[in-house]
């Protein structure tokens, strides 16, 4: 098939744009002919894809955005694709990827956690209500004739936000490569990192991957990080944020010298291979490639209903779901048993057994099976 993939950019930084990136491989290693449609390429494109460039005006991120949404469905009819995944917001797809969930969800959550000031920016920023108007439009009847959702948690909001017909809706993890994400990275780097950061070796080690520290629950981390039963724990946070000033300062509040910043990592499996455990206890994350990178590392992993892939840790020893992500309590004694687990290698061999399951070769495998059925429907109108 001739297959089309559009969102506003192409790079490595984000998860939707990685997503994107792998997808463009996977589809084109099953012998499609693939376009990518973007805004911006922050990156070369994967060898052997087609790219094509969708012009937007640069007056804005809000301007960006819906001049994107215009202007896509025009360029990519000039072209005669069989199939257009979205994996972004745009009036018209065949198949629309929801890897970040609802927005107006997203909003709510956010909402709940910052009070009433944050909800009336949300309501007044143009930005976000034009977020919202090309969601609602998006998810209407007829716009979409399959979507792909990145966990139960994502379907379940879009059948109950925009009425979508459970049938239209299938769920499908992400995958994880395994071969940059594996044991062996315990006997590479747990001493060199450990050294680099002057952590102790014999050191108990949490290891926090992401940016945007609030919405991925640093906060809930660092509420715990002074109290006397993890005085000996350190904990390694990689990724960026905005307000760094801020949660350095909580940090030192907390527990200065034992709460390491090292800023984002391109070599992030290196950090896997130093920690005991992993905890992405985060108030909204529709996935979490964080999840399943760290489970196919063999280290065990601490996490919130908030988040879409803490669904795959249901029942395993390699894994706690904190049910009340903001009683400082449960989230210690929870964080303190997962550690003293991760002591054994019986909790390792069961985090990367969990994770060889989510190979990306199994997901493209399943993807374009779902693709193939669409293809066989029909397009949907949008002639690219």
């Amino acid at each position: 098939m001739r297959i089309g993939l559009c969102h506003k950019r192409l790079d490595l930084k984000g998860g939707t744009e990685r997503d994107l990136y792998v997808t463009a491989s996977g589809l084109r290693d099953l012998g499609h002919e693939v376009h990518l449609f973007c805004s911006e390429y922050e990156i070369a494109p994967p060898a052997g894809v087609l790219v094509h460039r969708i012009p937007v005006l640069p007056l804005g991120r809000t301007a960006r955005l819906w001049s994107f949404a215009a202007n896509a469905p025009r360029v990519m009819g000039r072209y005669r694709c069989d199939l257009v995944i979205s994996f972004g917001r745009m009036p018209y797809q065949d198949v629309l990827r929801c890897g970040g969930g609802s927005h107006r969800v997203f909003l709510s959550k956010m909402a709940e956690q910052g009070g009433k000031l944050r909800h009336l920016w949300h309501s007044v920023s143009l930005y976000h209500q034009t977020l919202l108007m090309l969601e609602k439009q998006q998810f209407k009847p007829g716009h979409f004739k399959l979507i792909l959702a990145v966990s139960d948690e994502v379907k379940r909001e879009l059948m109950a936000t925009y009425a979508v017909a459970e049938n239209q809706i299938v769920v499908l993890y992400n995958g994880v490569d395994q071969n940059r994400f594996h044991p062996e990275l315990r006997t590479e780097w747990r001493d060199a990192i450990r050294c680099q950061w002057a952590i102790p070796l014999d050191a108990p080690v949490v290891l926090f991957v992401g940016s945007g520290f609030h919405r991925k629950g640093l906060d809930r981390l660092l509420a715990v990080w002074g109290r006397a039963a993890l005085r000996d724990c350190y904990l390694i946070v990689a990724g960026q944020d905005a307000r760094m000033n801020r949660f350095r300062a909580m940090a030192d509040r907390a527990a200065k010298g034992r709460i390491i910043f090292t800023g984002r990592q391109n070599g992030i499996e290196k950090y896997y291979g130093a920690a005991d455990v992993v905890a992405l206890p985060a108030i909204q994350e529709a996935f979490g490639n964080v999840v399943l990178e760290a489970l196919a590392s063999g280290v065990p992993v601490i996490s919130t209903h908030g988040v879409g892939a803490a669904e795959v840790l249901a029942g395993s020893i390699a894994g706690e779901i904190v049910q009340r992500p903001d009683d400082a309590r449960e989230m210690e004694a929870r964080l303190i048993a997962l550690l003293r687990r991760s002591r054994e290698p019986a909790t390792r061999m069961a985090a990367r057994r969990l994770g060889e399951r989510y190979s990306w070769e199994n997901h493209f495998r399943i993807l374009e099976q779902y693709l193939l059925k669409v293809y066989h429907q029909g397009g949907s109108g949008l002639s690219c």
